[in-house]
Order: structure tokens, then C-alpha cells, then sequence
């Protein structure tokens, strides 16, 4: 299991409140009203636990399996969990991969945000067969897309700028293409003070790239794409129905 970010774990919060705040709404639409009688909802790759949060919120008879492989990030969604007596009584936060992932017998839903990127053709498709084996008919597996469908080159661009304090954190992130699907994303965080930047981090991580038709098409299931909420734009969202 290769931790894709632990070196930048320390920032992730930043992002992941924004992020939260868009791909929120149509998650919850998606999920509303769905019946959790069958299992466990499962989240892969849970992060610090905001979308985690937006679960329960939206299920809130749902039990929840929040799965995230980095032990840093894992701090902080246990910690999240711990402090809300409702997710404490909910959410069973557990070590694992997507590859390695071991499953409860049964799922009622599969949220996969900012994770299917990082697998390979082959390892997605173990995936979809493992899930669809536990979801009844009907049930959603959510799937962000992250807005990019093939390989291309993206020039390193200033995506988030936040203050805390007496620091503006700076948040700038490119990508290239690499071999077949894949490509390689480059981010750096760059931390000033008085307008003179005092430190950077900079990270980089292999993405392969796909659309929700591809994925539909790996696990042998319907598809549609969400790209609005609320009459609003949001980053765009696969949801595969077995």
C-alpha cells in the first residue's frame, strides 16, 4: 500500500473543507431516502472523515464502515468519529486499502471518493466484482470523478489560498501524462508569512484516468453522472447501479 498522503496530511483539512462543501449536496441527494437494511454502507478511502459526516447525516439509521490505509489521516477521522456520540455509536473506522480491503458479507452502498484514480484497470475490476457480490439490486456504489478522462497536460495552477493566523497557505497543483491512462499530478503547499514564503512541501502521485462510462463498463453495471446540485455546477460524480 503505497500512503499517498501522509507528506501533506498536515494541509488536507484545508482542501477537504472546500472540497466537502461542493461534493456534499449531491452526495447526499444521491444517498437520501436509500435502504440500509442490507448492510453496512462502506466508505473507501475516508480521509479525515468530512465526507464521512455527510454520510451519516444523510443515512442516519445507516451503520458506517469508514476505511482509510494512512495511518496519519487515520488519526484525524478517528478523532473526528470519537468527538460526535452519534458517529462514535455509527462508524467503525478500520485500516485497509481498496486491493486489500477485507468486506463485510453484506453492503447496502459504497462511497469511493478520491481513490478510484489510484488503482489500476485490473485492480478496479477486482474491486467492482467484490462489491457487487454484497450489494443488493439497485444499490449505488458513488464514485467522484475528479474531472479528468484521459491523459493531458494541466500547467501547475494556485488552486486553494487560505490564512490561518499569521500564514497564507498556498495550495498549487499540475499533472503530465505518463504511460497508457496514467497520470503524474505534482502538488506543492507553500506556506508564507509577511509575503515571503518560509516553507514548502511538495508531493506527487500517479492518477490513471477515467470516466463513469469506463467504470460502468469494468463492473458490468448502469451508470449516470451527476454535475449538478441545487441548480449549481459541482465537480462531477458516477454513481455505478448494479
Amino acid at each position: 500500500m503505497i500512503d499517498y498522503y501522509s507528506t501533506s496530511a498536515e494541509f488536507y483539512e484545508l482542501v477537504a473543507t472546500r472540497h466537502t462543501a461542493s461534493s456534499g449536496p449531491p452526495l447526499t441527494g444521491v444517498l437520501t431516502g436509500l435502504d440500509v437494511s442490507h448492510g453496512p454502507v462502506l466508505e473507501i478511502g475516508a480521509g479525515t472523515g468530512r465526507v464521512t459526516e455527510v454520510i451519516a447525516a444523510a443515512l442516519p439509521d445507516a451503520e458506517i464502515l469508514a476505511a482509510e490505509p494512512s495511518a496519519t489521516m487515520r488519526a484525524m477521522l478517528t478523532s473526528r468519529v470519537a468527538r460526535d456520540p452519534d458517529l462514535r455509536r455509527r462508524v467503525t473506522v478500520v485500516d485497509g486499502s481498496a486491493q486489500d480491503l477485507v468486506l463485510p458479507e453484506r453492503l447496502s452502498a459504497v462511497v469511493i471518493f478520491g481513490v478510484a484514480g489510484h488503482l489500476t484497470v485490473p485492480e478496479r475490476v477486482t474491486l467492482w466484482k467484490r462489491l457487487a457480490d454484497r450489494l443488493p439490486d439497485g444499490a449505488p456504489i458513488v464514485v467522484e470523478l475528479m474531472g479528468v478522462s484521459s491523459p493531458r497536460v494541466i500547467p501547475p495552477v494556485m488552486s486553494l489560498r487560505e490564512t490561518i493566523g499569521r500564514q497564507t497557505y498556498e495550495w498549487w497543483i499540475g499533472g503530465e501524462p505518463t504511460e497508457g491512462d496514467g497520470m503524474r499530478f505534482t502538488t506543492t503547499w507553500k506556506v508564507l508569512r509577511d509575503g515571503r514564503t518560509v516553507r514548502e512541501v511538495a508531493d506527487s502521485y500517479e492518477w490513471h484516468t477515467f470516466d463513469v462510462a469506463r467504470l460502468a463498463r469494468e463492473a458490468g453495471m448502469t451508470s449516470r453522472r451527476i454535475t449538478e446540485a441545487g441548480g449549481r455546477p459541482i465537480p462531477e460524480i458516477g454513481v455505478l447501479v448494479k
